[in-house]
């Protein structure tokens, strides 16, 4: 591997690096969750669409809601515009999941 291959490919890891760190927020809350039929691919499949689907804030919101489903409900409940709009984000997400993740 020459030296300008292996900078670009650094290059490449760093730039990358804060969004691998948040990657997988979801997946380790769901694995972390006690609920039934929970398997590694789903937590997976689940972490994959929040990260084409939601944004960083979300996601770490989202991923409270696995140890803590009142956080949710309080959220749907709001009248706040900020949580109105994160909800229909969620909303969207939940539809994406349950259409590609069996």
């Amino acid at each position: 591997m020459t030296r300008t291959t292996l900078a670009a490919g650094l290059a490449v890891m760093m730039a990358l690096a804060p969004g691998l760190a948040q990657a997988g927020a979801i997946n380790r809350a769901c694995l972390k969750s006690e609920r039934k039929n929970i398997t590694p691919e789903l937590c997976r499949c689940i972490d994959s669409v929040a990260s084409r689907t939601l944004s960083r804030p979300d996601r770490r919101l989202a991923a409270k809601f696995f140890r803590d489903p009142d956080r949710a409900q309080e959220i749907r409940r709001s009248d706040r515009p900020q949580d109105d709009a994160f909800w229909e984000r969620y909303e969207m997400f939940s539809k994406r999941v349950a259409s590609t993740c069996q």
